[in-house]
């Protein structure tokens, strides 16, 4: 297949390009990076960059957290907007499959279960729990603490931020454009992805970055809360494979299919730091109980309907993934 890959120069979409090279495909790198005219929400640039696709592996889009209400223009703007520009130009061209990059914050917190009342979802955590180092989610009906477990895709989503907001909206327009034409349409919800060609020292870093940043310059991993969050870290390859077995699947028409794209391991952040530090040499991190307002505690991966459906898998070990992290450049 000839694959439009939007972001193919990035940390992730590179990875897609050479997974899809080394398959036998035709990846097509569409990227500001590489071309200043190429953004997906130019529609004419766009309409362009489809002529003799068979596919699409929408990887562009402007990632982070977003420091607040502010940024809502520009991740619109970016993720949202140029999202339906390249939907529309899609149909327009007759291009029937897609691959999106999803991510897990569309869920805002992870599963939990109250001993008592079984699946709750919580509310936000209080400022007096988190001063007072108590970091737990608590059950909303009895404020017991709760138990964390693997979410699925059928959990309901609760964006907590606008980066989330924004792909959360990102599904809903492939799906509409699914009904619309009949393509056929894959979101990968992405876990926390780390490896090679990481972005560093940018607001859009992931905690894997920040982690080696300050352990090049010779500095302890500064770790919030008691470093006791869980997340799925999950290795850039491992993501790239991912995305190809979604293009080459029979995807249903009509629809679109949601998989989390998880290593199906969970590990903590405190973990991570220090796994870290020890391939890297470095001090050991520093655990400070420092929180930021919004973060989710836990949100982990069940990602079985993707190993069942597409017979994905995850290869990259944690801690092999994480000394050639440490190590890379």
């Amino acid at each position: 297949m000839r694959v439009l890959v939007t972001g193919g120069a990035g940390f992730i979409g590179s990875h897609v390009v050479e997974a899809l090279a080394a398959r036998g495909h035709e990846p097509v790198a569409y990227d500001v990076r590489l071309d200043p005219g190429a953004d997906v929400r130019d529609p004419e640039a766009v309409a362009r960059a489809l002529s003799g696709v068979d596919a699409v592996c929408h990887q562009a889009a402007m990632v982070g957290l977003g420091t607040g209400i502010a940024d809502a223009p520009d991740y619109v703007s970016h993720n949202d907007v140029g999202t339906a520009v390249l939907l529309a130009a899609m149909a327009e061209a007759g291009v029937r499959r897609l691959v999106l990059a999803g991510s897990m914050v569309v869920y805002g917190e992870g599963r939990y279960d109250c001993a008592r009342h079984g699946r709750v979802r919580p509310g936000p955590r209080s400022v007096e729990d988190l001063d007072a180092g108590r970091f737990e989610p608590r059950c909303p009906r009895c404020g017991a603490f709760l138990t964390p477990g693997l979410v699925t895709e059928d959990a309901p989503v609760d964006p907590r931020n606008v980066y989330a907001a924004t792909k959360v909206a990102q599904e809903h327009l492939a799906a509409a454009w699914a009904r619309d034409t009949g393509g056929a349409a894959v979101s990968l919800r992405y876990h926390n992805v780390y490896g090679p060609r990481m972005p560093r020292d940018t607001p859009y870093a992931g905690v894997a970055s920040f982690f080696r940043s300050a352990l090049a310059r010779g500095e302890a991993p500064t770790v919030y809360e008691d470093g006791a969050q869980r997340r799925d870290f999950v290795h850039v390859r491992d993501v790239a494979a991912a995305n190809a077995v979604a293009l080459e699947a029979d995807a249903a028409g009509g629809v679109l299919t949601a998989y989390n794209t998880g290593s199906g391991e969970p590990h903590t952040v405190g973990e991570l730091a220090a796994e870290l530090a020890a391939a890297h040499g470095g001090p050991a991190p520093r655990v400070t109980g420092a929180y930021r307002l919004g973060d989710v505690r836990h949100v982990t991966a069940d990602s079985g309907r993707l190993r069942a459906g597409l017979g994905w898998r995850a290869e990259v070990r944690f801690v092999d993934g994480v000394r050639e992290f440490a190590c890379a450049e």
